[in-house]
C-alpha cells in the first residue's frame, strides 16, 4: 500500500508555513497545567501497540495488538468505574498484515462486539483481506475470522471503520483494492465500500461508495439523525486529495462530494485521514492538509447532517503532523486531538473548539515521536470525561498509555 510515493509523508512534515499564518512553527505552544491530566492504569503493558477506543456511553472499550514472538494477538478490555475488565484474547495469527496506520477497529452494540484484523491472502507485500470477529451476546461466543471483502482478489483491503447500527447490527466501511489488480494498466483504482454486518455475522447491503480514493488514508464514520456519514481522503484525476464525504439519506447513498475544499495537490498518499463525530444533525469534522506547503490541522462544523460545513478553523500551533481524532462534547462544541512539532519534540495536543470558532488553550497530553511506530492517538468521551490512549515509545518495549481529562478542564 505504501508503494505509492510514501516518502511524501516524511516530506510533508518538513513543509514550511506561509508568513501570513498567525502562529509560527518555532513558537512554544501555550498549554494548560498538566495537573488536569490523570494517568490511569492500562491493560496493555508489554509489546503492545495500535490502540482503538470505542465509547457506548456506559463504558470504554479498547482493542490493541500484542506481539508474542512470531504471533500477533488481538486483545480487548472495557473500562468503567475507574477500572478495566480482565483483558481478553480475541484472535491470534502469524500471517497478519500489521501496520502502524491501518489497525483493528472495535465497536459494541447491545452487547455484541465487532472487530477486524488484516490477514495475508498471498505472498505479495500488499495482498491481504479484512477478516471480521463478532461476539454474540446471545450465544456468548465469538465468530472469528470471517471475510468482509468478498471479491476474491489478491489485493489491498483495509482502513476499516465500524459503527453500531440499528438495534444489534453494525455499519462497516473500508478501502477496497479489488480494482487495483486484473484491470488494464492505468485503470487501477482504490475504492471505498460500505456494508451492514448483522448480529449473526451476515454481510448485507455491500455497496460501492466511491470508485476512486486515496490509497492509504484512514476512513472515518459517524451516525446522524439521517443515518451514516463516511469521510475519507478523495483522489481526483488531477491528484487533488481533499476530504470526501458520502451520506446515507432516505435509504440512498449520496454521490461523493468534497466536504471542505483545500485543493491539496499530492502525487502520493499522505497516510493521514480525517475524523468525524455527530450529535443529532450537528457534525464535527477534523482533518490534516498540507495545501500550499502549509501543513495544518483544521476542524469544521455542520448543522445539517454534513450537507454543508462552515469555514475551517485551524487548531495547530503553526505547523502540524496530523493523525487527528475528534469527539463532540455537546451540540455546539467538540474536542480535537492531533500531533505537531514542538521545538525538537513531537507532542500530542488537545483543544476544545466551539461552533462559533472560539477555541480553548491547547493542552499538551504528552511528548511522543513523529515516526510511524508512535501510531495514531485515540480519543473517546464517557460521561463528563475525555479518555485518550496512545502507543508509548518511552521504554525498550512499546506499551499503551491511557489518561483522562475532565471536560470542564478543557
Amino acid at each position: 500500500m505504501y508503494k505509492h510515493l510514501l516518502s511524501f509523508l516524511i516530506l510533508s512534515f518538513l513543509f514550511s508555513c506561509k508568513s501570513e499564518v498567525k502562529k509560527t512553527s518555532t513558537s512554544t505552544p501555550e498549554i494548560k497545567k498538566e495537573s488536569v491530566i490523570q494517568l490511569l492504569s492500562s491493560p496493555a503493558i508489554t509489546n503492545t501497540s495500535l490502540p482503538r477506543l470505542f465509547s457506548n456511553e456506559k463504558e470504554i472499550l479498547m482493542s490493541w495488538v500484542e506481539k508474542k514472538d512470531t504471533i500477533t494477538v488481538l486483545k480487548q478490555s472495557s473500562f468503567s468505574n475507574d477500572s478495566w475488565t480482565a483483558s481478553e484474547e480475541i484472535i491470534s495469527g502469524n500471517n497478519w498484515f500489521v501496520n502502524w496506520a491501518d489497525y483493528p477497529a472495535i465497536a459494541e452494540n447491545n452487547g455484541n462486539i465487532l472487530t477486524n484484523i488484516l490477514q495475508k491472502s498471498a505472498d505479495g507485500t500488499y495482498t491481504y483481506d479484512v477478516k471480521l470477529n463478532l461476539f454474540s451476546k446471545e450465544k456468548n461466543e465469538w465468530k472469528n475470522n470471517f471475510l468482509l471483502n468478498l471479491d476474491g482478489k489478491e489485493s489491498e483491503h483495509g482502513f476499516v471503520s465500524i459503527l453500531p447500527y440499528q438495534e444489534s447490527s453494525f455499519f462497516v466501511t473500508w478501502l477496497d483494492g479489488r480494482t487495483l489488480v486484473d484491470v488494464p494498466k492505468g485503470k487501477e483504482q482504490m475504492t471505498l465500500r460500505g456494508a451492514i454486518i448483522t448480529k449473526e455475522g451476515e454481510i448485507t447491503n455491500d455497496v460501492l461508495l466511491d470508485d476512486r480514493t486515496c490509497e492509504c488514508c484512514n476512513t472515518a464514520a459517524t451516525i446522524t439523525i439521517n443515518g451514516p456519514i463516511v469521510v475519507y481522503r478523495d483522489r481526483s484525476q488531477d491528484e487533488i486529495r481533499d476530504i470526501g464525504i458520502i451520506r446515507y439519506i432516505d435509504g440512498t447513498w449520496t454521490k461523493p462530494q468534497i466536504a471542505v475544499a483545500d485543493n491539496w495537490y499530492v502525487p502520493g498518499c499522505p497516510v493521514n485521514g480525517p475524523a468525524i463525530d455527530a450529535i443529532d444533525s450537528n457534525v464535527a469534522l477534523a482533518w490534516f492538509t498540507a495545501a500550499d506547503d502549509n501543513p495544518k490541522v483544521q476542524i469544521a462544523f455542520s448543522e445539517d447532517s454534513g450537507e454543508t460545513f462552515g469555514l475551517p478553523i485551524r487548531v495547530d500551533n503553526g505547523n502540524a503532523i496530523g493523525r487527528v481524532a475528534v469527539v463532540m462534547l455537546d451540540k455546539k462544541s467538540a474536542a480535537v486531538l492531533w500531533m505537531e512539532p514542538s521545538g525538537v519534540d513531537t507532542v500530542i495536543q488537545l483543544m476544545k473548539v466551539n461552533f462559533d470558532g472560539t477555541q480553548s488553550k491547547p493542552i499538551t497530553i504528552t511528548k511522543t515521536r513523529s515516526e510511524r511506530s508512535s501510531g495514531f492517538p485515540q480519543m473517546e468521551m464517557l460521561g463528563d470525561t475525555i479518555y485518550i490512549a496512545w502507543t508509548s515509545l518511552e521504554e525498550k518495549e512499546t506499551s499503551i498509555k491511557f489518561i483522562s481529562i475532565l471536560i470542564k478542564n478543557l
